[in-house]
């Protein structure tokens, strides 16, 4: 039986609207409902967006409010604020936290059954909160995470190899920040292993990973200086998400959880690979890391537990 397929989209900013175009022209769903403080921007956007139908088939969309969100299956956030001169990053956590706590009220209230997927930054901070203010199963809570770092390793790997991305396996764990973690051990192109091998003709240069890795962490500072935002492919990543979900792929994803004593880590939420489906998040899987791989994702979340404990007043 067919049955409607419907995302909401909190936020019409930036990423929020990326998210809505990749996921309209991708057919990924039927409905797109389109919430923010400025109603007149979020129904112009909605007007703008639903008059390419003729080019990439039927899907509704439209403004809303709260109510509407009764019977969606995904709601996306990516509602927040940013960083003001001379804000720290505690007190912008703190003012994020506010609005995610009347967000997430609204949205226990009027869409209690849907899975949350959250892109605001900080991602990993702000996945722990909203599944803390939450009603629902911490498992339909799920931040993006190192996904956009994971397609920003593959497609900097695949330019070097001068492969398809999509033929490399290669992923980004921890935080999505600054302490995260490539993790070279299991990274392969075709089932070749990348760390110390010769791929393709080319043999495994420590010095040039390294670089390439650096020019991954350093993506988002580099867009923003250069146009003052990240977007599209934050947007796409959504989309991808939004499709895994309402398909029920149960696809391996690098998506921000609560860690419940993976590799020796509890309650804090980074990104580990785990399986995501139309239940949200299913088994966590921890590929063996080398030491210094494991070293360096308990010390990214450490950091991340003493932004947590910031935020808590401990």
């Amino acid at each position: 039986m067919l049955t409607r397929r419907s995302v909401a989209i909190i936020g019409t900013g930036q990423v929020g609207m990326a998210a809505a175009y990749a996921i309209f022209q991708q057919r990924a769903v039927s409905e797109i409902l389109l919430l923010d403080v400025d109603g007149r921007r979020a129904e112009g956007e909605a007007m703008d967006l639903i008059q390419g139908q003729a080019y990439v088939g039927r899907c509704q969309v439209r403004a809303g409010d709260y109510p509407d969100l009764v019977g969606a299956q995904v709601v996306i956030l990516t509602a927040g604020v940013g960083q003001k001169p001379g804000e720290t990053r505690l007190d912008l956590l703190r003012r994020n936290r506010a609005i995610f706590q009347d967000i997430v009220a609204k949205l226990d209230r009027y869409a209690p059954d849907a899975i949350l997927l959250i892109a605001t930054n900080p991602v990993d901070i702000l996945t722990y909160v909203t599944q803390d203010l939450s009603q629902r199963p911490t498992e339909r809570v799920i931040g993006t995470g190192t996904m956009l770092d994971t397609t920003r390793f593959r497609t900097l790997l695949g330019d070097y190899y001068n492969v398809d991305p999509r033929s490399v396996h290669a992923v980004i764990l921890g935080e999505h920040g600054d302490s995260e973690v490539p993790i070279w051990s299991t990274a392969d192109i075709a089932g070749t292993p990348i760390h110390n091998n010769t791929v393709l003709g080319k043999p495994f240069d420590p010095q040039a990973m390294d670089s390439l890795f650096q020019r991954v962490r350093r993506a988002a500072y580099e867009i923003i200086d250069r146009k003052g935002y990240t977007n599209w492919a934050i947007g796409l990543v959504l989309a991808h998400l939004v499709r895994t979900v309402l398909s029920d792929q149960n696809s391996i994803l690098p998506v921000c959880v609560r860690l419940d004593g993976e590799y020796g880590i509890d309650d804090v939420c980074l990104s580990i690979p785990a399986c995501v489906g139309i239940s949200g998040l299913g088994e966590r899987m921890l590929p063996p890391i080398a030491e210094d791989e494991f070293q360096a994702l308990r010390r990214s979340a450490d950091i991340l537990q003493e932004s947590l404990r910031g935020l808590k007043g401990e």
